[in-house]
């Protein structure tokens, strides 16, 4: 105790070291050498910054506010920390507007918290715990906190104010976001993204500029004046299913003999199947697959397109069917309120949705109904529809294979090899087993029905399953074995996109790269409907050569898939790393600084785009 009261009375340092700790906690979760001798430079003096404020300002009850201060550091720290594990990235401000949403996702959140991460709130229950043991008189201790002189004081100030400052600038320029927070310390780091976003500089394009030609030009394409396939399918349904988690590595992949997507193998071996298609979604993971593949438009920057997007008009696929005589429907078995899906979906234009008011969470899995429910009451509904006059656009999204892929006992459909047993790899793979055969029967029904034969039907993941930040070596491993080479970010973002267009599709293996942000221009193009006038930043899959593919939010700023590769930025173009698609890295010739231009400007010329849009409130709808 006499320690612990000598540590007191030097509050100053105190806190200095158990935040040192905690920060280096942080910085081996995140950083692959963790922290070093340069980590106190730029993190202490962010302390001492705050530090001296208190002992300046604060006349009384110091050390309630040095523990305010541990307080708020440490929520920060564990709050960046976790959020890496899953997203791969440094969270800033941007995020918080979205902290709602970890109380819906709660399992999915705690699954990623190794116990050691606990540790770091030891010393706030020691703190809490130490004045409620001395309130007993015969214990109590007198603290005497030895104020520090003014001067010294300021000396510190300025000190810290100089390495602060000496941390952020040369590091601002850099396009790689995790590399500028290492550089500048997590603290500086965070309080830069608030001032650098106030002053960013970077104009709007005009709207008058932002054309489909030139969109185009950027992407290399031209478009044929009498594209291939050009309506062969004109007048038929479309389907699109979205599959929870979906990554392209499982398609024909077996364990012990067992066929882990029995159903998606022999869709993939009949009709078309691309296997080098990407996931292109930011914060809002399956709500931003629902707007990228119905807009052809990239995600915001620091934020889920559901959170200011949505209060657009938006140009989308349900609205271009709907101008061409289609009905259109959503179904999904979460509520519509979550991510807010109920602007999400006013704004693209869906003339109805269906949620958990409609299929109510019997036999529930994840977030709602399982998938089995999903389909079973999905078709009923398709089965109403074909009976229209008018073709149907229904996009169907399942669900149960949410992470942390903990599905019911009478749901596993597989049994695992021992050494997957208790894994994420293992329970990853048997949520997909089971997601895949609730398919199986929904494509049986389809067929019975003969609404098969007359839709064409995309089927695609809306998102990686297992993050490479999100597993141990021990399970990278697992992988490893499982597919042949080390698992790294080309096999994360890989996502599945099988495509069934009756009188076009046969058995292929398409190696072109492609995302979710082409699927627009493609269904347009089989069902005969024009949309050069309707800005889209997609291209046809069945006419396009591949071309750069920006990616955002789990990659660097100037990252993007190309028709060799990934492409990631260092801290500009030239120290940046190229993988081939088998993750390894290319040796020779990779991105061209072209290329690199090309995918920032395609990037900004999106969001210009969304910013001039009008606002929804200035359109008058049925609803009003």
């Amino acid at each position: 105790m006499a320690l612990l009261i000598r540590l007191g009375n030097r509050r100053f340092l105190l806190f200095t070291l158990i935040l040192l700790l905690k920060c280096c906690l942080a910085w081996f979760v995140i950083f692959e050498d963790g922290p070093s001798w340069g980590t106190m430079l730029t993190e202490i003096p962010f302390f001492w910054l705050v530090f001296c404020f208190i002992e300046w300002f604060a006349s009384k009850r110091k050390l309630l506010y040095y523990t305010i201060a541990n307080v708020l550091f440490t929520l920060l720290y564990f709050t960046v920390l976790m959020y890496y594990k899953y997203y791969g990235i440094i969270v800033t401000y941007h995020a918080i507007s979205q902290a709602d949403k970890i109380t819906k996702v709660g399992e999915s959140t705690y699954s990623l918290m190794d116990p050691y991460y606990l540790l770091i709130f030891i010393d706030i229950i020691v703190l809490i715990a130490i004045p409620l043991w001395l309130r007993n008189k015969s214990r109590r201790i007198q603290i005497n906190l030895r104020p520090i002189r003014k001067s010294v004081l300021i000396s510190l100030f300025l000190v810290s104010v100089a390495l602060c400052t000496i941390s952020i600038w040369p590091n601002r320029a850099s396009m790689n976001e995790n590399k500028q927070a290492r550089e500048m310390g997590i603290l500086n780091y965070e309080v830069y993204t608030i001032f650098a976003d106030s002053t960013e500089d970077t104009p709007v394009v005009d709207k008058q500029k932002i054309t489909q030609p030139a969109i185009d030009h950027l992407k290399g394409i031209s478009v044929p004046a009498e594209p291939q396939y050009f309506g062969a399918d004109k007048g038929k349904n479309v389907i699109i299913i979205q599959m929870e988690s979906l990554q392209n590595f499982l398609i024909g992949l077996q364990l012990d003999g067992q066929e882990i997507t029995p159903n998606l193998n022999k869709l993939a071996s009949e009709e078309f199947h691309y296997n080098h298609f990407y996931t292109m979604v930011g914060q809002g993971t399956t709500s931003d697959a629902e707007y990228v593949v119905n807009t052809s438009l990239y995600v915001p920057k620091h934020q889920a397109a559901t959170q200011d997007n949505v209060k657009k008009q938006l140009p989308s696929l349900p609205k271009l069917m709907h101008a061409n005589g289609y009905t259109t429907a959503t179904f999904h078995t979460n509520s519509v309120e979550f991510w807010n899906r109920t602007e999400l979906y006013k704004a693209l234009g869906w003339d109805r949705y269906y949620d958990q008011s409609f299929f109510g969470d019997e036999d529930h899995i994840a977030f709602g109904a399982s998938d089995e429910v999903l389909y079973a009451k999905t078709i009923e509904e398709l089965k109403k529809m074909d009976q229209s006059d008018k073709p149907f656009y229904a996009q169907v999204i399942s669900m149960s294979s949410h992470h942390p892929y903990k599905i019911p006992e009478s749901k596993v459909k597989m049994e695992l090899p021992e050494k997957l047993e208790g894994t994420l790899v293992g329970s990853y793979i048997q949520a997909q087993n089971y997601s895949d055969y609730a398919l199986g029967g929904f494509i049986e029904q389809l067929k019975a029905s003969g609404i098969w034969d007359d839709s064409i039907v995309l089927l695609y993941g809306d998102h990686q399953g297992l993050p490479v930040y999100s597993i141990d070596s021990k399970e990278k491993s697992l992988l490893k074995e499982m597919i042949g080479h080390e698992y790294g970010y080309t096999d994360m973002f890989n996502i599945p996109l099988i495509m069934h267009a009756p009188g076009v599709t046969y058995p292929s293996v398409i190696q072109r790269t492609g995302g979710q942000i082409d699927i627009l221009p493609t269904v347009a193009n089989l069902t005969g409907v024009s949309a050069a006038n309707q800005i889209h930043f997609g291209e046809d899959l069945l006419n396009q050569p591949p071309t750069v593919l920006p990616m955002r939010h789990f990659l660097p700023s100037g990252s993007f898939f190309m028709g060799s590769g990934l492409f990631i930025p260092g801290v500009s173009y030239e120290d940046g790393t190229n993988l081939q698609l088998d993750g390894s890295k290319l040796n020779g010739s990779g991105a061209a600084k072209e290329q690199y231009d090309d995918a920032l400007e395609l990037l900004h010329l999106s969001d210009s785009y969304v910013q001039q849009l009008p606002d929804i409130a200035e359109t008058n709808t049925d609803d009003e």
